[in-house]
């Protein structure tokens, strides 16, 4: 495979090249995900750099999750010169950088599997609709255990608790610390509702720089954590009866540097864009959300009486429905956003962004019109007061969601055939397996009575 680097490109590889010699670079790694939106890498030695960056390092694709069938095994990873970043020796113990990657064929045309390359193939999209950015600002929360066997809590903390209640404080400090020392701006940090459950916000940002975040996110809150001696995991709801952890995801359009979700005569400072987007994602939610939850345990997250928004509606300071509409500042029109809040910190970010993109851009297409506001406490409605209200529930499991999407023109579309069937075979397999495995659950239940 021949790659083309333009002369930009090849002014900074010397620059890159430069850079590490001076600061004795000694390994570089290739990170790229699977569609699951797992962490890859390849790690290169010293002597191998330039050739990688300009001529990508192949490998056997039908080893990853989701990506090639055998018989068209070979790809190429080729490193997003953009992505360069160099890791602090007490991360790493030593000199290493790291580039995410492009996923080319051997014959240089762009994989159709890479997660990467579908939420681009989105922002081009979005760039037709007439928009110029799509912003996006997680809340990613995740656990810490004592290790990865049993989940024993570390701590009796609650929300917004501190110390010496919230035990963990030194080790969320210590990763919001080697996260901006990556360049990723982080807002705050705080406890959150459940025991040992904690969140770490980051300043909003384009999608694709955004999704790239949230994967080096999670890297390093689990490498933290380890070199505490302790367990951090992103797993929904891995305590019953307590609060699971969501990824809830603030989302704005941008247009000519202007936020088109912002209407300073309305009453919410929604524009017509804004609520025709809220309406694409009310649409498209039940289809759409075995991507944004994508596991037989997100669905136990999403149920009632646990803070998880199972009930399609939306509201403005509601935190019961789907979709919440921050309440931004007077004249903060950059601040004008949506909060969808059914998506879960174990997703593919790539994937979850493209799919929430999708419905809500399908939305404006068709100008699809919100449905009345629900400010009222969904989870204390009756059924009865629900379907009055037109308000309608997410899938229970995942089987169901995974129904939905299998017939999703708007998925099929957003993710490409190739995704798309890989996706659904791959989660047909995940819940096959779950519905034949007896738990301990069932054993205790039944056995002795039986």
């Amino acid at each position: 495979m021949t790659i083309q680097r333009n002369a930009e490109e090849k002014e900074k590889i010397k620059e890159i090249l430069a850079l590490a010699e001076r600061n004795n670079i000694q390994i570089i790694k290739l990170w790229f995900v699977d569609i699951l939106g797992n962490l890859k890498s390849l790690s290169l030695s010293y002597r191998e750099f330039e050739y990688a960056m300009n001529e990508g390092m192949g490998f056997d694709g039908s080893s990853v999750e989701g990506f090639a069938r055998l018989y068209e095994s070979d790809l190429v990873a080729l490193p997003d010169l953009d992505t360069f970043q160099m890791f602090p020796p007490e991360f790493t113990g030593a000199p290493i950088a790291r580039f995410f990657c492009d996923i080319k064929t051997t014959d240089g045309k762009q994989f159709e599997g890479d997660p990467r390359y579908i939420l681009k193939k989105n922002l081009a999209e979005m760039k037709k609709a007439g928009f110029d950015q799509f912003m996006v600002g997680p809340e990613l929360e995740y656990f810490y255990f004592k290790d990865n066997k049993h989940p024993e809590t570390l701590d009796c903390g609650g929300y917004f608790d501190t110390i010496p209640l919230d035990s963990s404080y030194a080790v969320r400090r210590q990763t919001m610390q080697m996260l901006e020392k990556l360049g990723i701006h982080v807002e705050y940090s705080h406890h959150e509702v459940a025991p040992s459950q904690h969140e770490i916000d980051l300043r909003y940002d384009e999608a694709m720089k955004m999704a790239d975040q949230v994967i080096t996110y999670r890297t390093v809150v689990k490498q933290v954590a380890a070199a505490n001696g302790i367990y951090a995991t992103f797993m929904p709801k891995p305590l019953a009866h307590v609060n699971g952890s969501g990824m809830h995801v603030h989302q704005s359009l941008f247009a000519n540097g202007s936020n088109a979700f912002f209407d300073e005569k309305d009453p919410l400072y929604l524009s017509q864009t804004a609520r025709h987007y809220i309406a694409g994602i009310l649409a498209n939610v039940k289809e759409i959300c075995s991507v944004t939850d994508q596991w037989v345990n997100s669905y136990k997250r999403l149920v009632p009486g646990f803070e998880a928004p199972a009930y399609i509606a939306w509201g403005r300071k509601n935190r019961s429905a789907l979709v919440r509409i921050p309440q931004a500042k007077q004249g903060k029109a950059n601040a004008t956003r949506i909060e969808c809040r059914f998506p879960d910190p174990a997703c593919n970010p790539y994937l979850a962004f493209a799919v929430m993109l999708g419905a809500g851009l399908d939305g404006i297409k068709r100008k699809l019109q919100v449905p009345p506001i629900t400010e009222e406490n969904i989870f204390h409605m009756t059924p009865q007061e629900r379907k009055a209200h037109g308000i309608d529930t997410l899938p229970a499991y995942l089987y169901e969601a995974v129904n939905y999407t299998r017939h999703s023109k708007l998925v099929r579309q957003v993710l490409g055939d190739h995704t798309f069937e890989k996706f659904i075979a791959n989660k047909d397999i995940e819940w096959d397996n779950y519905r034949t495995h007896v738990s301990s659950y069932e054993l205790e239940k039944y056995l002795s009575v039986l």
